[in-house]
């Protein structure tokens, strides 16, 4: 433990508190709850400053889009004999894996039924729902996301690979603050990383359990409880624990492929024995309206109407704040697997591919549910609504032949989605809990890996993943700020850099 920075412990301790507060009883804290007031705090942020979230991520996915174009692009994240460590299809596995992939396959045909019952505007159930239903899917998950992700990812593998600064979020800032970021500042920047990484994946991990038990309970008739839900995690635990103790190159490598495997099997399957022509006609069809209506949706508030005011803030403003809380751990593991590319390449890769595939699978699983809604009358809604929204995938597949066997895939993707996160995971807090050692210690990331499960289980027996799920979006905004300083910190230096290379340029004519 000798590698260890304050961070850790100060982080730790944090954690350990806010597991105490999560399961103190309501009636015990009837208004002092975790859940109580994490919820007054994430509504007055969203109602005050939703208008921040929407122009800031914007902004981010005109910065990422700037990079590509500019005299920046042909920077190398590294020296400049660095080769990529991975594969293309390698890389893009294991970004998708650590990004958002159990996400999509919790909400790829929740999201757009749900959208299609409950419009952003005009009445439900119409075609027009339909279209943007599908529309938002595409919104929600697409380029903004990944331009967030990107941004703090490209600023880490930027000063990381090719300045040799620590691989921490605090680092990138020295260009503005010099050494003063390297006190008390640096440590609740790095701080604020922590809390918002520990407290995302544990939350995604209880929300994987459930989701696992879900599909087994619909699929093989086991009974859904909470015992159920805590031996999977237990298991997963173990499984992931394994995966993180054999290094980057092993676990987490093979896994990611693995994952890519799965989803593109599960997503052929039901794109061809689905509906395939309606499938593709919607996907070409939102992918248009979209690009087309990218601008409008980036930017829309409804202050003249309180009911679309509610939707937005529960669906768009809410999922801007979740991407932000997520960039400090998807950024730093999307840095780690990144050194010897480009800054063109980088932020080209990781913008529209994972966009893309999303859109896909978006369109083949919200499609094929909003299909049978539409056209055939399955109500599925009706099912989600009596089992919650983890068996819309479920539902769904079971109309399609050989529904049993992509139903049993898709608990399988699933499975590995959710080893691959809290692997990814437990390797970014060893990173940031260890002045952003590359390989940082296996006792690190086995307490880290310990902390994450047992807030994810206690929190889940107690009913607190909510409340856990808020507070780590609370911390997004703080990370806001951050990531408007790492810009301009990364603009600085790249500005300083392509200054120093006309220099050399002209001294070698």
């Amino acid at each position: 433990m000798k590698k260890v920075t304050k961070v850790f412990y100060i982080s730790a301790i944090i954690v350990f508190l806010f597991i105490i507060w999560g399961i103190i009883p309501a009636d015990i804290l009837p208004k002092g709850n975790l859940n109580n007031v994490t919820t007054i705090i994430q509504g007055f942020i969203v109602d005050k400053f939703g208008w921040f979230y929407l122009i800031s991520a914007s902004s981010f996915l005109v910065f990422a889009i700037y990079l590509i174009f500019s005299k920046y692009g042909r920077i190398k994240l590294g020296r400049p004999g660095d080769k990529p460590e991975y594969s293309y299809m390698t890389w893009f596995a294991m970004l998708f894996s650590a990004g958002m992939g159990i996400g999509l396959v919790f909400w790829g045909a929740a999201e757009p039924l749900s959208h299609f019952h409950t419009p952003p505007y005009g009445d439900p159930e119409t075609s027009e729902a339909a279209k943007a239903a599908m529309q938002y899917s595409f919104f929600h998950w697409g380029l903004h996301p990944w331009a967030i992700y990107a941004t703090v990812a490209l600023a880490l593998a930027y000063f990381k690979f090719r300045k040799q600064t620590p691989g921490v979020v605090s680092a990138i800032l020295e260009p503005l603050f010099g050494d003063k970021i390297k006190g008390g500042w640096g440590t609740a920047v790095d701080v604020i990383v922590v809390f918002a990484t520990v407290f995302g994946v544990a939350t995604s991990l209880g929300f994987g359990a459930i989701q696992i038990s879900g599909g087994l309970s619909f699929v093989f008739g086991i009974e859904q409880t909470i015992m159920l839900e805590l031996v999977i995690i237990a298991i997963v635990t173990v499984l992931f624990m394994t995966s993180a103790m054999t290094g980057l190159n092993k676990g987490i490598k093979y896994l990611s492929n693995a994952n890519l495997v799965l989803a593109i099997s599960l997503m052929l399957f039901l794109l061809i024995l689905g509906p395939t022509g309606y499938i593709m006609n919607f996907f070409t069809n939102t992918l248009g309206s979209y690009i087309q209506n990218l601008p409008s949706m980036s930017l829309r508030m409804t202050p003249f109407n309180e009911d679309n005011a509610g939707w937005i803030n529960g669906w768009t403003i809410f999922y801007w704040a979740w991407w932000i809380a997520w960039a400090p751990f998807v950024g730093t593991f999307i840095a780690r697997v990144s050194r010897g590319r480009t800054v063109r390449e980088f932020v080209t890769g990781v913008l529209l591919v994972p966009t893309i595939f999303g859109a896909l699978w978006f369109s083949v699983f919200g499609g094929s549910a909003i299909n049978l809604e539409f056209f055939e009358g399955a109500n599925i809604i009706q099912h989600v609504n009596e089992l919650g929204e983890e068996t819309a995938l479920f539902a769904v597949l079971e109309h399609f032949p050989l529904g049993a066997i992509m139903s049993v895939i898709a608990i399988l993707l699933i499975s590995t989605f959710f080893i691959t996160s809290a692997d990814s995971a437990t390797f970014v807090l060893g990173m940031q809990t260890t002045n952003g050692s590359l390989y940082p210690p296996n006792l690190v990331k086995f307490i880290w890996g310990i902390i994450q499960s047992a807030t994810a289980a206690v929190l889940l027996w107690q009913g607190g993943l909510g409340a856990l799920q808020t507070a780590s979006i609370i911390a997004a905004f703080p990370f806001v700020i951050i990531m408007i300083l790492i810009v301009i910190s990364l603009m600085k230096s790249f500005r300083e850099e392509a200054k120093e290379i006309e220099v050399r340029r002209k001294q070698n004519k």
